[in-house]
């Protein structure tokens, strides 16, 4: 409920939203990630639960150590989709978010600088195609207003990856 209060104080929430369970389908998929001038990883992402719940299973190894997972659901009532992250650093994130107006999905979670003030962070889903999308960690020092990408990951669709 505070993240839901704070993000719509933000206006980062609200009925710009309307979403589906099917909102997350351009993600489904086994792919092939690439960022900076050597990252690489795999992620593979489907649906279990009675189709219900989004499982991702992101690996950077053997370049880069981290490695993850999220699940994500619909939640038809608040209408908003929610995703919880973890990795083998023992981070746990949680975000919630949906459909933007211009076809991106964003994912919204409050959080701290090292300095302790706080700030917003973000996942953004864009340019997406049928093989291929990007996605951005961005995080917002002005509640919003302006936002720093700190993190540019392209996927590219595996040829038997769906």
């Amino acid at each position: 409920m505070r993240l839901w209060l704070f993000l719509a104080l933000f206006g980062l929430a609200g009925p710009a939203w309307s979403g589906s369970a099917n909102d997350f389908d351009f993600w489904l998929g086994q792919w092939n990630l690439t960022w900076g001038s050597d990252g690489q990883a795999t992620n593979q992402v489907s649906r279990i639960l009675d189709e219900q719940v989004i499982l991702e299973q992101f690996d950077a190894r053997p370049g880069d150590q981290l490695a993850g997972m999220s699940v994500t659901v619909y939640d038809a009532k608040a209408d908003q989709w929610k995703q919880t992250w973890v990795d083998n650093t023992g981070a746990y994130l949680d975000f919630t978010g949906g459909l933007a107006p211009d076809g991106s999905m964003e994912l919204f979670r409050p959080a701290q600088t090292a300095e302790g003030q706080p700030m917003l962070q973000r996942m953004v889903w864009y340019n997406i195609r049928p093989n291929s999308l990007d996605w951005n960690w961005e995080r917002s020092t002005d509640g919003g207003a302006s936002w720093q990408t700190v993190w540019k990951i392209h996927y590219e669709r595996q040829p038997d990856g769906r």
